[in-house]
C-alpha cells in the first residue's frame, strides 16, 4: 500500500535551505522513504551544518511547520562518488574465489548489512548522504543519487525535490495515489506555490506545462491556459512536470536518469518528452502541495551568465527534439530577443 519512495534533494551551498526542507519531509505522513541528500562538492560549512541538524543540535524555524525534536538524532549513512563507483565495479557474480574476488566479496557483504541497516532504520530517522568531488550540476548530480536508488535500494519510486523547497504533510502521500491509479503514469508533479509573494504563500508558481518546440523556449507552464483557481479536477494532464518536484516511477519507465548534456535547466523537460513520445502519461497532482523559494540556485550566480546559461540550454533542448532546427534559427533568434525585452519591460511595468 506504501511502496518506497527515494527522495532525493541536491545541494550546493545552501545548508539552510536543505536543513528547513528535510524538516518538512520528516513530519510527512508517508511511512516508507528514504531521504537521499547529494552534496555537490559544497565550499561552505554545508556538510558539517547538515551534520549538526541531524544530531540535534540545531532548531530549524519555519512558517510552515514546528521543529520536531522527537526524532533527533538522525542516523546518517554516508559515501562519497569513489564508494559508490567501487561498489558498481566490483564483480559479484564469478564462483570461483581469488584474492581480488575475495575483497569483492567482502565489499558485497558490507554493502548488504548497510543496506539492511538503512532499510531497517525508520524513515524520520536516517538520511543517506552522498559527497561528490565537483559540482556537476543538476542533471549529474541528481543522477548520482537515482542510480543509488535504484542500483543499492532497488526502490520503485524517485522523488526529485529542490533543495529551496518546503512540503505539504500529506504531498507524497497524494502524489503516489495519482501514480498508482494508472501503470502508463510515468512522471507525477506537485502543484507548486512560490514560498513567499510578496508576503504570501498561496500565489500559484507551476503545475506543470506544455511542450510547443516552435517558440522559444520550447516548454511553458500550464497556468498560461488553465484557471487553477476555479479548476475543479484532482489531476491534471501535463506534458511535463517541474523538476523542483518529480516523482519517477522508476519500475514502469525504461529509463529515469537525466540527460547530462544538460548542467542547469531543461532536465525535466527533456525527460517529460522523452518518456511521453514512448505512451507514458506526466500528471500533476493538485492536491499535492510544495512551496518554492524561486530561483535561489540562479541568483548564486551573475544575471547575465545566468540569461546565457538560460539561452544555450533553451535552444540546445530544442535542438534535441525539433526536426529543421536549423532552418528555424533565424525564428528562434526574433523570439529570444522578444522573450527577454518583454520580462525586462514587465520590471518597470
Amino acid at each position: 500500500m506504501h511502496p518506497e519512495v527515494a527522495i532525493i534533494l541536491l545541494n550546493w551551498n545552501g545548508w539552510k535551505d536543505t536543513v528547513e526542507c528535510l524538516e518538512s519531509l520528516y513530519q510527512i505522513d508517508y511511512p516508507s522513504y528514504n531521504i537521499i541528500v547529494v552534496d555537490n562538492d559544497s565550499q561552505d560549512d554545508s556538510l558539517k551544518k547538515i551534520r549538526k541538524y541531524c544530531e540535534g543540535e540545531m532548531e530549524v524555524e519555519s512558517k510552515f511547520f514546528y521543529y520536531n525534536s522527537l526524532n533527533k538524532p538522525v542516523e546518517i549513512f554516508e559515501f562519497d562518488e569513489d564508494e559508490l563507483e567501487l561498489y558498481k565495479k566490483t564483480d559479484f557474480t564469478i564462483e570461483n574465489p581469488t584474492e581480488s574476488n575475495n575483497t569483492g566479496k567482502t565489499i558485497k557483504n558490507d554493502l548488504r548489512s548497510i543496506t539492511n541497516r538503512i532499510k531497517s532504520t525508520p524513515s524520520s530517522s536516517k538520511l543517506i548522504l552522498i559527497k561528490n568531488h565537483e559540482n556537476y550540476g543538476f542533471a549529474r548530480g541528481n543522477n548520482i543519487g537515482i542510480s543509488f536508488a535504484r542500483e543499492i535500494l532497488n526502490t520503485p519510486y524517485t522523488l526529485l525535490l529542490n533543495n529551496d523547497t518546503v512540503v505539504d504533510k500529506n504531498f507524497l502521500q497524494e502524489l503516489i495515489k495519482v501514480a498508482e491509479s494508472d501503470d502508463e503514469i510515468a512522471l507525477v508533479g506537485s502543484k507548486i506555490y512560490y514560498y513567499d509573494f510578496n508576503g504570501k504563500d498561496e500565489e500559484i508558481w507551476c503545475v506543470g506545462g506544455k511542450i510547443n518546440l516552435n517558440h522559444y523556449p520550447g516548454h511553458y507552464a500550464v497556468l498560461e491556459d488553465v484557471d487553477i483557481d476555479s479548476y475543479q479536477g484532482q489531476t491534471l494532464d501535463v506534458d511535463w512536470v517541474s523538476g523542483a518536484a518529480m516523482l519517477i516511477k522508476a519500475d514502469k519507465v525504461p529509463f529515469n536518469y537525466l540527460d547530462e548534456d544538460f548542467f542547469f535547466g531543461c532536465e525535466d523537460a527533456d525527460l517529460a518528452i522523452k518518456l511521453t513520445s514512448r505512451g507514458f502519461k506526466a500528471i500533476t497532482a493538485l492536491n499535492s502541495i510544495v512551496w518554492h523559494k524561486i530561483g535561489v540556485s540562479r541568483k548564486k550566480g551573475k544575471l547575465i551568465n545566468t540569461t546565457i546559461s538560460e539561452i544555450k540550454t533553451s535552444l540546445k533542448f530544442m535542438k534535441a527534439h525539433k526536426k529543421g532546427y536549423g532552418r528555424r534559427l533565424p525564428i528562434y533568434y526574433m523570439q529570444i530577443f522578444y522573450f527577454y525585452l518583454c520580462g525586462f519591460l514587465k520590471r518597470f511595468f
